[in-house]
């Protein structure tokens, strides 16, 4: 599991190796697809975690004031849009050999 807070995945757009991507598959639509599967669980993990924070500010009175002024809450949400986009987390982990995966096709076949 890779740490978001701590990850060097990159912020913008970058071109990758298409033959390291599907390196550990030889098959670049297999890679993709466990790509898109991690990425995700990455930012169901990523929205629960946003989501609990920003409950911490929560109020029970539907001030108009109170919402617009709140500073501590405009903050974190800013700070979770500064974090590195999932896919580009899942790329990284991918390319660190981070993700376990495995080909149920060829299971079925042994079995």
């Amino acid at each position: 599991m890779i740490d978001i807070k701590t990850s060097k995945a990159p912020i913008n757009t970058v071109t990758l190796d298409k033959t390291k991507i599907e390196e550990p598959t030889q098959n670049i639509y297999e890679a993709i697809s466990i790509i898109a599967k991690r990425t995700e669980q990455i930012s169901l993990d990523v929205r629960k975690e946003l989501l609990e924070k920003l409950d911490e500010f929560a109020t029970h009175s539907e001030s108009l004031e109170e919402i617009f002024e709140n500073r501590e809450q405009i903050e974190v949400s800013r700070y979770y849009e500064r974090l590195p986009k999932a896919h580009a987390l899942a790329v990284e982990e991918w390319l660190n050999d981070n993700i376990y995966y495995r080909n149920t096709k060829e299971d079925q076949e042994n079995a």
